[in-house]
């Protein structure tokens, strides 16, 4: 009877992570909408954020989706950078240029997209 309860549970742990890590897994859609809802909170047009949110996930690791929240204004900053160096300033606390590159690609070819697209 005991091994049958461990079987159960290991199926059960095994089932949960399945659902939770597979690709349109919930810990992706949750990545995805908190990027979307990232790019939205700092004036991203929807469209945009949309497109770039979904190939964002795609392309970078948490670890690296957390530090380019590093670029957020802190105090004493403006939402937007009102000049090249508080936005340069902004670009090395994300210190990790892979992951600045991705945003900057991905931004171009989202813009570019929708720009096809008419939006």
């Amino acid at each position: 009877m005991r091994t049958i309860v461990i079987l159960l549970i290991v199926f059960l742990v095994g089932l949960a992570a399945w659902f939770f890590l597979r690709e349109d897994g919930v810990l992706e859609q949750v990545t995805e909408a908190r990027v979307e809802q990232a790019l939205l909170a700092n004036r991203v047009p929807a469209p945009m954020a949309e497109c770039m949110a979904a190939r964002l996930v795609d392309r970078l690791s948490l670890n690296q989706l957390r530090k380019l929240e590093r670029a957020a204004p802190q105090d004493g900053e403006s939402r937007i950078p009102l000049s090249t160096g508080e936005a340069l300033a902004r670009l090395r606390r994300v210190d990790d240029p892979e992951a600045l590159e991705a945003v900057v690609t991905v931004a171009g070819g989202c813009g570019f997209e929708l720009l096809l697209q008419g939006r």
